[in-house]
């Protein structure tokens, strides 16, 4: 869409896009399947299959749930195949393990964000994972107070590829949409922003290639360092 104004702000998703999603929950997911299904390494195979995760190659499939789903949709796809555990018990051990993963940054995060901010910018995180986790991670590498507005798909506004994420950061920072720019690595995030009338930057940092984002979005960039310059072009 034309862009007719400068943007104030940016709205991050978080996995793939903030943090490397491939180098922060490979080898995680890897042993989840395994203590899922105490160590039967065809189990766990098949276990991962349904929800996008090759285990052999320890590698997300493209189109995994895993990437742009919530952990609620992620327990519900598992749990036909975990007959010894409940769903309740599943996403809860699903939301504290994840809580607790190391996260890949895929620039460093404090200084890029500190100068957005001083640049005049209003930024937040609209993130499909659950608010638990999504806060731990940003407090896992000091970057929790650098936003002002940070939402999960458990915080009242509902999941991408609904906007409503989206247009909760443009109320919180009293911004219209049209001058905000959602930021993702995959298509939800970017057919959200579309949704709420936002512009929209896909970035290469998840498992989407280019052909998989540009019909969604104002332009493609190689990772989120690379949108300073392009806002500034």
């Amino acid at each position: 869409m034309p862009i007719t104004a400068p943007i104030s702000g940016l709205l991050f998703d978080k996995d793939g896009t903030l943090f490397d999603f491939g180098a922060t929950w490979e080898g995680w997911a890897e042993a989840f399947l395994l203590r899922s299904c105490a160590n039967d390494r065809a189990r766990a195979a098949t276990l991962g299959w349904h929800i996008g995760f090759d285990l052999a190659n320890r590698r997300f499939q493209p189109d995994s749930m895993v990437i742009a789903d919530t952990p609620a949709e992620i327990a519900r796809a598992m749990i036909p195949h975990l007959p010894e555990t409940n769903y309740n018990h599943l996403l809860d051990t699903l939301n504290y393990e994840a809580e607790q993963v190391s996260q890949i940054e895929v620039v460093p995060l404090v200084p890029y964000l500190e100068q957005l901010r001083e640049d005049g910018m209003r930024l937040g995180v609209a993130t499909n994972d659950a608010i638990s986790p999504a806060l731990a991670h940003l407090d896992s590498v000091g970057i929790r107070g650098h936003f002002d507005f940070i939402a999960g798909s458990d915080s009242g506004f509902g999941a991408k590829p609904a906007p409503g994420q989206l247009l909760g950061f443009a109320k919180a920072v009293s911004l219209d949409p049209g001058v905000i720019a959602m930021v993702g690595d995959s298509a939800h995030d970017l057919v959200a922003g579309r949704a709420a009338g936002m512009v929209t930057i896909g970035v290469l940092t998840g498992y989407a290639g280019e052909g998989d984002l540009a019909p969604h979005a104002d332009v493609v960039l190689p990772d989120i360092g690379h949108i300073p310059d392009w806002i500034a072009d």
